[in-house]
């Protein structure tokens, strides 16, 4: 075999098909695994080393094995050597063992007593491939009928619409706490320190120009009171910032410069700023808004008897 596939093509070959195994089973994303998991790439690298060492290990033993051998059996190596691939013994063995096939000296012993205008017909057995594969065609035949006709198994249509009510659940799930993918209806408020210093900067650096630095208002309306154009709180404001405010004389959309994280982040940042009294702030705009998913706090509360009520 070795004549056949030369250290040149049985090396090469048989690295690409361990790399190749390797980047099928091994999970990295978008990524080769070689480059998302180093230790993949060591792992490679110290495989065609001891490929490498092993070919020239059995390439040594080769010659010191031929060093020993007498004349006559050299004489038959190179014989075996020169021959080729279809006159080989093993490939005569293998393919003997496939199609058990008789050699054309005992066709006699073949032939069938009939004969068609002259042409004879041989007896022969059928290759053992091909009964194998019979055999094994009939039991998956009734493999597959009992598990699709007699208990009921999912169909090919079945199976698609499991999968795909299964991935609309998948895509709900990671739509949940997907950063990237937030809109007005997912995104809640951020309170922490991080983020809200994060939002101050994206703030400073986009919306000072024309609302002030501390949000009092210049060219955009001041952010600070309870006044507000198309509507407060997170999800209002996570909206305007990303759509942009009013046809013509609105704000700009942000959204192709900005990602959703960072619009939740600056506008979590704004609303913290409600309150802050600026400095000459700009005279409010809009109207007052009012959460109305807030909970309502009880008015109907008792006052106090004064004790001082004159008795009658």
């Amino acid at each position: 075999m070795k004549k056949f596939f030369p250290v040149y093509v049985r090396v090469p070959l048989i690295f690409f098909i361990v790399f190749g195994l390797m980047e099928y089973f091994i999970d990295s994303g978008d990524r080769p695994a070689f480059i998302k998991y180093p230790m993949v790439s060591v792992f490679l690298f110290v495989f065609l080393f001891i490929l490498i060492a092993i070919e020239v290990t059995l390439s040594a033993v080769d010659r010191v094995m031929y060093e020993l051998m007498s004349p006559e059996e050299k004489a038959k190596l190179e014989y075996e050597n020169s021959l080729s691939l279809t006159e080989s013994t093993w490939y005569k063995d293998l393919m003997q063992k496939l199609t058990k096939t008789q050699p054309i000296e005992k066709e006699g012993d073949l032939l069938m007593d009939h004969d068609y205008d002259g042409i004879k017909e041989l007896d022969n057995n059928l290759p053992p491939w091909w009964v194998y594969l019979f055999y094994i065609c009939i039991v998956f035949g009734v493999v597959y009928f009992a598990r699709y006709e007699i208990f009921g198994g999912d169909d090919q249509e079945m199976e698609l619409k499991k999968e795909m009510a299964q991935a609309k659940i998948d895509v709900d799930e990671y739509l949940k706490t997907a950063p990237d993918l937030m809109d007005e209806k997912t995104v809640v408020l951020l309170t922490d320190p991080e983020n809200l210093a994060t939002g101050k900067e994206i703030f400073t650096t986009n919306c000072a120009a024309c609302h002030r630095a501390d949000a009092g208002g210049q060219i955009g309306p001041n952010l600070t009171d309870n006044h507000w154009i198309l509507g407060g709180g997170i999800k209002n404001l996570f909206h305007t910032i990303t759509n942009g405010g009013r046809d013509g004389k609105g704000m700009i959309a942000w959204k192709g410069t900005l990602k959703p994280k960072e619009i939740q982040k600056v506008a979590s940042y704004i609303l913290s700023l409600q309150g802050s009294n600026p400095k000459d702030p700009k005279e409010a705009e809009g109207e007052i808004w009012v959460d109305e998913t807030a909970p309502t706090k009880d008015t109907t509360a008792s006052t106090a008897k004064d004790s001082t009520e004159v008795k009658k």
